[in-house]
């Protein structure tokens, strides 16, 4: 025996319309992928505080200078972090501000789940 469905057309016909594009959707995920690993928060987590060379998010994160300068590219890549010459030193920085909301969001959801259980 097949079950009903129940669809309030009108709400369904008024989000269909307000949907972001596929397109749109995709690359937000993407971002949450990308913001989806431990090493690139932490590295997110530095940043907020201050503009950092390789070497001082390494030291900072416990991690090599190689394995920094890969997170970094990767974070480069998705637009959330950005960088400056200075010498042969490059100094990077969160890409915008909307980086340290997501990040703050987060984290503040996370916290209020722990005050919960």
């Amino acid at each position: 025996m097949e079950q009903e469905k129940i669809v309030d057309l009108e709400k369904v016909t008024k989000i269909k319309k307000i949907m972001p594009s596929d397109d749109l959707l995709f690359d937000i995920a993407e971002v949450f992928k990308v913001l989806g690993d431990t090493t690139r928060m932490k590295i997110i987590s530095a940043l907020l505080e201050s503009e950092l060379c390789v070497g001082d998010i390494a030291e900072i994160t416990n991690s090599t200078q190689s394995a920094i300068s890969h997170q970094l590219r990767v974070l480069k890549q998705a637009k959330l972090v950005k960088f400056r010459k200075e010498g042969k030193a490059a100094y990077y920085s969160l890409d915008d501000e909307h980086i340290s909301t997501l990040y703050e969001i987060a984290k503040k959801h996370i916290e209020e789940g722990y005050e919960h259980r």
